[in-house]
Parts: structure tokens; C-alpha cells; sequence
């Protein structure tokens, strides 16, 4: 199975400090959608892996987190693409909860449920958070430009050592040359 695992604000819409509370605040980054159905059209599975404190903040309900991963699935669709799943911890930072990134568990629980090994399956992020779980999971974390990761860059560039692209219609690129690299060489 080919994998690729995302964060949401930030690397397919835009981020927000007021946090995304309602479907109309969802607006995907330009080109973010068109790269996800260009993976799901070569084979790959996308999943989104997502921080939602706004939950435990009470600035939205559950129900609301349904409707606007509705939208996304739906504009996802509407561009020719499929996210196979999506997981968020509702929880926030004060909770210690262990799903919360930069811990690791949302990651480990997309492995036991897909049964696979997160080694070496691209995770894309903005934040060091992003970067920090996919990292302690297995996965291979990448970097990109848009939400917070310029300024991730900027605060962390000592200490990041990975793959770093403007957005992720360009990580999508990149991803998809390889792995054409990959299966003329097999």
C-alpha cells in the first residue's frame, strides 16, 4: 500500500490563529486539492492526520469537525481525489493526552488500523509538531512552506533535518517523480 499521511490546517487549507470553526472557514490552499487527487489517481492512499483543540476549547462541537471534514472530502472529491480516512485528536494541550501531536498516537493508531508499518511513509506537516510525531511514529516527515511551516523553518532550522517544499502541490510532485523513479527501476 502506498501512503501518504497529512496534516489538514495549514497543508491542505488555510491555517488560522482563530482556529477553522465552521465549513465556510475551510478554504483550501491553491493547488492542495488538485495534488491529492493526482496521488489518489497514481495509486496512493491519503490519510489526514489532525490536531482539533478546538473541541476541547468549546469554540466547536463535534458535529460542526463532521461538517467541515465533509466539505473536504467533498471538494477533495469534486477535484478527482479520495481521502481514505481521517483522524484528529480532540483534546487540548493541557490534557496529556498521548494522541495530540507532537506525540505520536494519532500515527500509531493510522498503522494498528491499516495493520501496516509507518517506516519510511511520507507524512507531510507544517509544524514541528507535525514533524516531531510523524518522526517518533517511523514515518518520513516533510516540510511545507504554507500555514506555519515558514516560520517552523525560520525557529527549527538548526534542528530540522528534512525534506522542505513551498507547498504541498509541489511535496505531491516530488513524491509522485520518485516513486516513478521507483517502479521503472523494479
Amino acid at each position: 500500500m502506498q501512503l501518504v499521511i497529512l496534516d489538514r490546517d495549514g497543508v491542505i487549507n488555510e491555517d488560522s490563529a482563530a482556529y477553522i470553526k465552521s465549513p465556510e472557514e475551510w478554504i483550501p490552499i491553491p493547488g492542495s486539492l488538485e495534488a491529492i487527487a493526482r496521488l489518489h489517481r497514481a495509486g496512493w492512499n491519503v490519510v489526514v492526520v489532525t490536531n482539533q483543540s478546538g473541541i476541547a476549547r468549546k469554540l466547536f462541537d463535534p458535529d460542526i469537525l463532521v461538517r467541515i471534514h465533509e466539505k473536504m472530502r467533498r471538494s477533495v472529491s469534486d477535484a478527482g481525489g479520495l481521502i481514505e480516512a481521517i483522524f484528529f485528536c480532540p483534546h487540548a494541550p493541557h490534557d496529556n493526552c498521548n494522541c495530540r501531536k507532537p506525540k505520536p498516537g494519532l500515527f500509531l493508531e493510522v498503522a494498528r488500523r491499516l495493520r501496516i508499518s509507518l517506516h519510511g511513509v511520507p507524512a507531510i506537516g507544517d509544524s514541528f509538531q507535525d514533524l516531531h510525531a510523524a518522526q517518533a511514529a517511523g514515518a518520513h516527515p516533510i516540510l511545507v512552506r504554507t500555514g506555519k511551516g515558514s516560520e517552523t523553518l525560520i525557529t527549527y532550522n538548526i534542528s530540522i533535518n528534512v525534506p522542505v517544499y513551498d507547498n504541498l502541490a509541489c511535496a505531491v510532485d516530488d513524491l509522485l517523480v520518485n516513486d516513478h523513479k521507483d517502479k521503472l527501476k523494479s
